[in-house]
């Protein structure tokens, strides 16, 4: 959510981050009112004038990093009256040569500069469009999917009151498919009445390989005419019945954001391990080995490009 703290509870460090960085840049020259609604000059503090584009692009830059404002126009104005007010008074006092200012600004500075890279290159690695469907063609298999109708039945065991008698599992498994043969409700049979021992899907499920237990993905792709039965082994005193509903495949349309996504992610990892060795980076070996905390550390840096990276095939 967009933070609807006031600015002026930011740390000093925070407040030149962000106004030197972004604020006072849009905020420099002294506009002149402009016949454009968007040109028209909306905040005045000191001699800066803001008009309501700048204005505007500043909220918008804020809302992509922190999500959508939960507070009012007239608030979010306040609050950047107030930023621009204290980022001003702040130089008055001199505080942006602090020592202290002066190296955080560098670490956001830093951050700023490796969030720019990181989108440029991520921009470079996007697929064209022949890339993703040679893609798509190269691996059809993988976006195969079957439609099913799957039954399930307890056996009564050991631990298991309910269930069917083990005698009587073969018999209304034949039962619960001759119903379906003959287009009746299965559900009506004496012995699938409690859930506690026949459970049906609602309705046929479709699934892309992938998307199942291994054992009951072997078992559906392997069948390959509509209407088609087989059992699975019993697992754990449960017997399960999987009818083909349907085979088809994914389109290329469906696919093309997965795709697009692991190529692009693909080809910005090689770009990332490009340009780490052609920096070249080096690392204490044994000082980074360490599980010791950092004294006085309670925080970690923003992830990197790599990180980020890393984090989005997590996400996948």
């Amino acid at each position: 959510m967009f933070r609807d703290v006031v600015f002026a509870r930011l740390s000093v460090p925070c407040l030149f981050a962000i106004i030197l960085i972004s604020a006072n840049s849009i905020a420099q020259s002294s506009p002149t009112t402009s016949s454009s609604p968007t040109g028209r000059v909306i905040l005045k503090v000191g001699d800066k004038q803001i008009t309501q584009a700048q204005f505007e692009q500043y909220i918008a830059d804020l809302e992509a990093q922190q999500g959508p404002a939960s507070i009012g126009r007239k608030k979010l104005g306040d609050n950047y009256a107030s930023l621009l007010m204290l980022s001003k008074q702040a130089v008055a006092d001199n505080l942006e040569s602090s020592p202290e200012v002066v190296r955080q600004l560098a670490i956001d500075r830093n951050q700023i500069l490796s969030n720019a890279e990181f989108a440029k290159l991520k921009a470079e690695a996007k697929p064209t469009p022949q890339q993703i469907s040679d893609y798509y063609n190269a691996h059809l298999d993988d976006y195969a999917v079957v439609t099913l109708r799957r039954v399930f039945i307890w056996k009564k065991g050991p631990g298991r009151d309910k269930g069917v008698d083990p005698a009587e599992v073969k018999s209304l498994a034949d039962s619960i498919r001759q119903a379906y043969s003959n287009g009746k409700d299965p559900r009506k049979l004496n012995l699938v009445k409690d859930p506690e021992t026949v459970n049906f899907d609602d309705k046929p499920l479709t699934f892309q390989r992938g998307e199942m237990p291994v054992e009951m993905e072997k078992a559906a792709f392997a069948m390959q005419k509509p209407g088609e039965w087989t059992e699975l082994a019993e697992d754990n005193g449960t017997l399960v019945l999987l009818q083909l509903v349907g085979r088809s495949r994914r389109s290329l349309a469906d696919m093309t954001p997965t795709i697009e996504k692991k190529l692009q992610n693909e080809e910005l990892r090689e770009k990332l391990e490009s340009l780490k060795k052609k920096t070249g980076i080096w690392m204490d070996e044994q000082y980074f080995a360490s599980h010791a905390p950092i004294p006085h550390s309670k925080t970690e840096p923003e992830a990197s490009g790599q990180s980020k990276l890393e984090n989005e095939r997590g996400q996948r």
